[in-house]
């Protein structure tokens, strides 16, 4: 069953229109990559689907219309955005980030999140009383990945997640990503330049060009695709 559905999508700002007839669905438990270069459509996309612009066509969550539902609510329904740039409170603490990303759940588990939470991100650990503007680059991602499952989303939002991060980092994080997938069932939707990372271990993928779909398929099919190997592979 697909989690999400988007459906001949059309979205922009003011009389500016970014996307052109988008469609695709992210089934339960799935990753999905949206590939692209810089102003494909890739961001408005996810803005979109979390209510943050109103759209044309139509977006389903869980089988619920939510084309024109507020971010509140489409959040209510277990969905969890983490924008690009992290988006930490940096005068918080950790833990009060991390408590901040709970507060659309109606059920009790506070405490067993926070502590799954720093099961896979040890060094939030370290420093959860630290304030996030305090907190390195990386660090700050996993605080912004953390407090998203705070929410114990069934679809996670991911805009851009190795931007700025060493190498080192970005396998980490990445390593993580792929735990979440596995062992919370998350379905994850990740706006991703670096295609050869993402396509290790996402199910599906859909190349923007300025804002068309121009190709999708498995991670298989879109790897080997040539026009996708030489524009956005390196090779």
């Amino acid at each position: 069953m697909n989690l999400l559905e988007v459906d001949s999508l059309h979205a922009g700002y003011g009389p500016v229109n970014v996307l052109e007839d988008i469609s695709f669905s992210v089934g339960e438990g799935e990753t999905v990559a949206l590939l692209g270069a810089n102003g494909a459509g890739k961001t408005t996309t996810l803005r979109a689907i979390c209510g943050m612009i109103t759209p044309r066509g139509k977006i389903t969550i869980g089988g619920k219309d939510v084309t024109h539902t507020s971010t509140e609510k489409i959040v209510k329904l277990g969905v969890a955005h983490v924008p690009e740039g992290r988006g930490t409170f940096v005068p918080l603490t950790v833990e009060e980030n991390l408590r901040l990303g709970a507060y659309a759940r109606r059920n009790g588990g506070l405490r067993e999140s926070m502590a799954r939470v720093f099961e896979l991100f040890p060094r939030l650990e370290e420093r959860r009383h630290q304030r996030a503007g305090t907190l390195s680059g990386g660090e700050q991602q996993m605080l912004a990945i953390g407090r998203a499952l705070m929410l114990k989303p069934k679809l996670m939002l991911l805009d851009e997640p190795s931007l700025g991060l060493a190498p080192k980092l970005v396998r980490e994080l990445f390593k993580r990503l792929r735990q979440i997938k596995e062992e919370e069932g998350t379905a994850l939707l990740i706006v991703e330049q670096n295609a050869n990372l993402v396509l290790e271990f996402a199910d599906a993928a859909h190349v923007l060009e300025t804002g068309r779909v121009v190709l999708s398929g498995t991670s298989e099919e879109v790897s080997s695709d040539e026009t996708m190997r030489k524009a956005y592979l390196g090779y």
